[in-house]
């Protein structure tokens, strides 16, 4: 079975009040997630995560929260056309593994690149709302939530 590895981050920004935001990049196929992407080779995945979030955001001086890592793992099955360009076949199944951090963006001046259609910054309450049906993201967003209230 094929194997693929993502690495991304749960982007966030802190008012100066200290209320905190999540940012949600909208793909095209109306799914709502982190910034994410592959790892190229010769990659850590903490320089994967930081070269998607300003591929995906354009947001620049983003700071990798120290401690936080958190890995999802699941499988999926080969459906779309551009999947075919990795060596693969249609209705395949594939293991991925993504890396993710916890980010701080020093702004919210998003710039969207071609493979999402928008973005919102959410409260962890509307942001665990957004990702109903997504179970993995909820317990991602959820972990780095209360890391980030017990590292205040």
């Amino acid at each position: 079975m094929p194997v693929e590895k993502s690495a991304g981050a749960v982007v966030f920004h802190r008012e100066p009040k200290g209320k905190i935001e999540y940012l949600f990049l909208k793909h095209r196929n109306g799914r709502y997630g982190f910034a994410k992407g592959l790892i190229e080779e010769k990659e850590t995945p903490q320089a994967a995560a930081e070269r998607e979030i300003k591929e995906e955001t354009g947001i620049d001086g983003v700071k990798i929260v120290p401690g936080f890592k958190e890995v999802e793992k699941y499988f999926f099955k080969v459906k779309y056309d551009y999947q075919l360009s990795r060596g693969w076949k249609m209705g395949e199944g594939v293991l991925k593994f993504v890396t993710y951090f916890l980010a701080q963006a020093p702004n919210k001046k998003v710039k969207i690149s071609f493979e999402h259609e928008g973005y919102e910054w959410l409260d962890f309450e509307a942001a665990i709302e957004r990702l109903k049906k997504y179970k993995n993201s909820q317990q991602i967003l959820t972990k780095a939530n209360k890391f980030l209230k017990n590292h205040d």
